[in-house]
């Protein structure tokens, strides 16, 4: 990988999980920066890390080679307009906030900006994300390509060519780990009211969850469908599970919720 100078402007979880992974790799603690308004937080990224922290968000940008913004999404205009003093065109800019447009964040920075938008979710901070990328014609292939790794730094990757594209990798990805914790949720509640502790009924569903998803990894060239199959013994007991499944329409309620999410965001790129 490529070892460009990288600010983040907000050093939250999202941004420390992608430190902490591109140190893991080898990446030089000298070459990234990560700013926060709190100088006792940049004191602990020092300690922790060894990399470079501040509270100045404009020093550290005009130092970098490529400027993650990790700013909340209400706070990204005032931030940009604070750093008029950044000469932009020679700069990577990578953004993590949600429901702001590649346009909006030029518009708000003043100049047209090298953006690449990503958009990861919150097993990022166990190295097991999954983000989705999305870069204008104009960013270089070779920005395309630092950008892409260092979102490997804390998972997996895929680009959209369109940024509406974005939008559904939120609804496939970004909100994703909150609708199989809902499903684990309530496994773990009705496993308790047939009688285990609360302890024995999360791991009973906690591992039942990562084993499924270690044998989705494991046999790629197996479709859910017969992963599922295979499970499923005809006129038994998983059978039976799964016909109430379907009766509730879990399929459709499935979808109308990833379009929920899909609307959603749309409604949020109004906002900012």
């Amino acid at each position: 990988m490529e070892q460009r100078t990288v600010a983040f402007i907000g050093a939250g979880n999202m941004a420390r999980s992608i430190i902490a992974g591109l140190l893991e790799s080898g990446y030089p603690a000298q070459k990234l920066i990560a700013v926060d308004r709190s100088p006792e937080v940049s004191a602990k990224h020092r300690e922790t890390y060894g990399i470079i922290a501040n509270e100045d968000a404009v020093a550290s940008a005009k130092q970098a080679d490529v400027v993650v913004l990790a700013v909340k999404p209400q706070d990204m205009e005032t931030l940009l307009q604070n750093m008029e003093g950044v000469d932009w065109s020679s700069k990577l800019v990578i953004s993590i906030a949600a429901g702001i447009s590649s346009a909006r964040l030029s518009e708000m920075a003043g100049s047209q900006l090298k953006l690449v938008r990503v958009m990861p979710n919150t097993p990022s901070l166990v190295s097991e994300g999954m983000s989705g990328l999305y870069a204008p014609d104009f960013v270089s292939d070779a920005d395309k390509l630092f950008a892409g790794q260092l979102m490997k730094a804390v998972g997996e990757i895929c680009w959209v060519s369109e940024e509406s594209g974005i939008n559904a990798v939120i609804a496939a990805a970004g909100s994703a780990p909150a609708y199989f914790f809902l499903f684990m949720e309530a496994m773990q509640a009705e496993a308790e009211r047939q009688g285990f502790d609360k302890e024995t009924a999360r791991l009973l569903v906690q591992q039942s969850a990562l084993g499924a998803a270690k044998m989705v990894v494991a046999n790629p060239d197996i479709e859910l469908a017969t992963l599922r199959e295979q499970v499923t013994s005809k006129g038994g007991t998983t059978a039976e599970a799964l016909n109430v499944f379907n009766n509730k329409q879990l399929t459709e309620t499935v979808s109308e919720a990833m379009q929920a999410a899909v609307r959603r965001a749309e409604e949020m790129e109004s906002l900012f």
